[in-house]
């Protein structure tokens, strides 16, 4: 397949998902919301990336990001329809990990 045939939707799909960290992202709010705090932590991630990665989902209507108004100020990202819909891709691809994928120690 040439680069003229390649589906100009699937080509900026893959290239939103290819981003570094996105999905590990989208997994990890797969189970629900999460603080921003938890999100860096679990994952590893510098907050300025982290950050930029949920303005860049938040813009593709993928996460939503909700400020409850008390002291502190609590915000917590959560997925959105469109970003819950990536699911059965993400699962398929976790267990195409677990089959393919060599473990740290075994490489």
């Amino acid at each position: 397949m040439n680069q003229s045939e390649i589906c100009p939707r699937f080509e900026k799909a893959m290239g939103l998902l290819s981003q570094r960290w996105t999905g590990l992202v989208i997994y990890q709010l797969l189970t629900g919301s999460k603080r921003f705090c938890t999100l860096e932590s679990s994952m590893g991630i510098s907050g300025r990336v982290l950050s930029e990665r949920l303005k860049d989902l938040e813009t593709q209507g993928i996460v939503k990001r909700e400020v409850f108004p008390e002291t502190p100020v609590r915000i917590e990202y959560s997925l959105t329809d469109k970003g819950q819909a990536i699911e059965p891709i993400i699962r398929e691809i976790e267990k195409w990990s677990q089959t393919w994928m060599p473990q740290e120690s075994d490489e």
